[in-house]
């Protein structure tokens, strides 16, 4: 088996691993925005996380990997064979490909047994490899429009549905979005960036003592990946553990109602739109308090998270030409620091 950077080993970029295990801990809170320079680790992160997570149960032979713990959201194949055995399966992490066409996303008619056997049957797609896991999108930004609305959509329902060659398939979709892009290449649609829970920026480390770590860290990996992994198992098994633990606490993890006026306050400060500002800085917040073994959430787990969670929520502001980062810290410091 082919060894995966370890996730422990990723030096620097905090913001964008606790985004990524806030993700692994609470899917809820939505996915994951990673924007920034080339060459500063992201698909390396992803990867490894998807190395990193325990494994899921899911229903044996099923190819969406239905829970065996929610009958009732089991996908109409399971139901029609009465399927309930489990089977441990590792969580899925999708690639999807800018060129993906969208018959290889959403699935289609499978050829072979069509003109073999004469029977119109489903071959699923990216999106039912990806359900209960991760969909990994490179340069998001550069997605063709046609795949972004379809994205849109799946993400809203959670459920895809293929109606094509005589076919009607409905199968459950629910994954986290993971995407990274660099900036320079265009900006996100407004309607997909809505879907991401968490943005966060990613950029190329400037003090020395990290860089010379980072390329010492990879330089060692290509030429030993073995030993690396080796090296960072215990490290990589703390961490697994950790996330274990948090999936188990998070249910009993109390959220108090002056910590969501902050975030309420925070959001009116800023002017986001909707409601959903707030949903995510409580889950979020909720998540990191269950990662760092709280049972309370307490205002500093809002403040750490408040920028990942509202920077890329704000309305352009022609008075305040600010980055979103600026004025997301400022809010917080005058709210809560003042």
């Amino acid at each position: 088996m082919r060894e995966t950077f370890p996730f422990s080993a990723i030096a620097g970029q905090e913001e964008m691993k606790r985004a990524l295990l806030i993700a692994a801990v609470d899917p809820s809170v939505g996915g994951v925005l990673a924007f920034g320079d080339r060459g500063t680790g992201k698909s390396t992160a992803v990867r490894a996380l998807a190395a990193l997570l325990p494994p899921m149960q899911a229903i044996a032979g099923c190819r969406y990997h239905c829970d065996p713990a929610q009958p009732d959201a089991a996908c109409d194949e399971c139901r029609a064979a009465g399927r309930s055995e489990a089977t441990s399966a590792r969580v899925p992490v999708v690639d999807l490909p800018l060129g993906a066409t969208e018959d290889r996303v959403v699935g289609a008619l499978d050829l072979e047994r069509a003109l073999v056997r004469g029977e119109k049957a489903f071959e699923p797609g990216l999106l039912a490899r990806a359900n209960r896991g991760f969909l990994y999108i490179d340069e998001v930004n550069l997605l063709e429009d046609h795949l972004v609305d379809l994205l849109i959509d799946v993400a809203a329902s959670g459920e895809n549905v293929v109606e094509r060659e005589g076919l009607s398939v409905r199968h459950p979709a629910r994954f986290v979005l993971v995407g990274s892009g660099n900036p320079e290449e265009g900006e996100l649609r407004p309607q997909l960036l809505d879907r991401f829970g968490l943005s966060v920026e990613v950029r190329t480390p400037e003090d020395i003592a990290t860089r010379i770590l980072i390329v010492r860290r990879r330089d060692q990996f290509d030429r030993d990946p073995a030993g690396v992994a080796a090296e960072w198992r215990a490290a990589e098994d703390g961490l697994r553990d950790s996330i274990v633990a948090a999936r188990s606490r998070i249910g009993g993890v109390e959220v108090p109602d002056d910590v969501l006026e902050d975030a309420a306050k925070l959001c009116l400060r800023l002017g986001t739109d909707g409601l959903r500002g707030e949903l995510t800085l409580m889950r979020a917040a909720r998540a990191l308090a269950a990662l760092s073994g709280a049972d309370r959430v307490e205002r500093a787990h809002v403040v750490q998270i408040a920028p990942s969670a509202l920077r890329h929520r704000l309305r352009r502001d022609p008075l305040d030409d600010a980055v979103s980062t600026t004025r997301v810290s400022r809010a917080v410091e005058e709210l809560f620091t003042a």
